[in-house]
């Protein structure tokens, strides 16, 4: 029989994944994938379903960055500069959003799922940009800690 009191690893990556989604940016990316979930299902309900595009590019680029996040392999990579990444992701995801739902909600008139798609597209790119603000944040107070003194009359 199998041992039962060792872990498994499909345990620990669901452990894993329970506390990073009780975080504040686990929380923010699990919302941005389902959010752009939502949006792609509203965008292929619609007559035009072209708009789907940014709503797939941005879940994928969430969903790689939830799963890099969640098994903290941005600590063992560290060739890549994960925070700018992720910061040029989420803000080209809010403009992406805003412009394409602005498009969508002004244009869509008699296409009921389309215009949902560019309301929720527009609380998806409110929510991108919170996201790029609070890496902002994070950005700026690492870059303070560890700015270095210049001062040479010590």
């Amino acid at each position: 029989m199998a041992d039962t009191t060792a872990s498994s690893p499909g345990a620990n990556c669901l452990e894993k994944l329970k506390s990073y989604v009780k975080t504040q940016k686990g929380a923010i990316l699990a919302a941005e994938i389902l959010i752009s979930f939502i949006i792609i299902i509203c965008y292929a309900a619609s007559l035009y379903g072209g708009y789907s595009a940014v709503a797939i590019c941005e879940m994928i680029f969430a969903m790689v960055f939830f799963g890099i996040f969640m098994m903290e392999l941005d600590k063992q990579i560290q060739v890549v500069n994960w925070v700018w990444s992720d910061l040029f992701r989420a803000g080209i995801g809010a403009v992406l959003y805003i412009i394409t739902s602005l498009i969508c909600v002004i244009g869509g008139s008699g296409d009921g799922a389309r215009i949902a798609g560019g309301v929720f597209g527009l609380i998806a790119g409110l929510l991108f940009a919170y996201d790029t603000y609070m890496i902002f944040l994070q950005i700026k107070s690492t870059r303070q800690h560890t700015a270095a003194s210049t001062d040479d009359r010590v």
